[in-house]
């Protein structure tokens, strides 16, 4: 396992395919699980410190916390709806059973506040269509500040069509001042297309003394990348094949706030999309099911 790029099993831990915590990650707060359930199987788990977000990839579930029963219609994979999730508080027991099997993402963050659970259908899902031209990208913003109520945790799904570019101009949120907060960020990845070769390009580069990171990652379907700090972007979807990532973050600002300063260098990019059209593919997905 790199330090920044973790590939598909390489943090893998009994039922889940992917583990990462703050302390496998090296930083504070951020985390993301991936849970891999078979036909009729049920696992139980402790959110612990964190709280967390049950957000079906492909399959649906039931699942318990707190007392209160979520079933999560789910999705056929994150190419073919925008799908409902459920909230899990720090402190908890939760058990999640699947009658036809799935996977299902559970971005966290450490936190102090220990806030109910909660389902969150896929009707008040906000999404938004980003960007213009070869930069149009949708995000579906089921747990940012402005949509739903977390103590830390922020997490976004973004849909980037083939041959596309996202998360551009390159941005961060290393520094703790007016218009930008500290936040650290996973991105997890699946690729759509015909076939189960598609790949991906993630870039991160550093901003600074003390912020140093340079990577430029192919990636595939269920790969990770961590940014602790430092520019990131481009995410570049080859031709034929459509990228998706879950962005999570979290950090130690005490306004829970996603806020991002665009690499000077390439700014200046912004100023084009008025002229452009947005992609005529989007909206990829939307609450009905798409062939994917």
């Amino acid at each position: 396992m790199s330090k920044h790029v973790v590939r598909r099993g390489e943090a893998a831990e009994g039922p889940f395919e992917l583990v990462i915590t703050p302390e496998s990650a090296g930083w504070g707060y951020s985390s993301l699980r991936v849970l891999a359930l078979g036909t009729d199987e049920t696992v139980e788990f402790e959110t612990g410190p964190e709280e967390m977000v049950v957000l079906p990839l492909s399959g649906s579930c039931v699942m318990t916390c707190d007392g209160a029963e979520f079933s999560l219609a789910g999705r056929r994979s994150v190419f073919s709806r925008v799908t409902d999730f459920a909230y899990l508080p720090r402190d908890a027991r939760a058990r999640v059973t699947s009658v036809g099997g799935g996977r299902f993402a559970l971005p966290g963050a450490r936190c102090s506040r220990r806030l109910t659970a909660r389902y969150g259908p896929a009707s008040g899902v906000s999404v938004e269509l980003r960007g213009a031209g070869q930069a149009s990208r949708q995000v579906n913003n089921f747990c940012n500040p402005d949509t739903f109520d977390a103590d830390k945790l922020i997490a976004v799904e973004v849909l980037t069509p083939a041959g596309n570019w996202s998360s551009f101009p390159p941005h961060k949120h290393d520094e703790q001042r007016p218009g930008e907060s500290v936040l650290e960020e996973i991105y997890y990845f699946e690729v759509g297309g015909p076939t189960d070769q598609g790949v991906g390009y993630q870039r991160v580069y550093g901003s600074g003394p003390g912020r140093e990171i340079d990577v430029c990652a192919e990636v595939r379907s269920g790969d990770t990348v961590l940014i602790p700090h430092g520019w990131h972007g481009p995410s570049m979807a080859p031709p034929g094949y459509p990228l998706y990532y879950l962005n999570v973050m979290a950090g130690p600002d005490p306004e829970r706030a996603w806020l991002i300063c665009d690499d000077p260098a390439h700014a200046w990019v912004r100023s084009t999309w008025p002229d452009q059209a947005l992609d005529p593919r989007l909206p990829l997905t939307g609450t009905e099911e798409r062939e994917s």
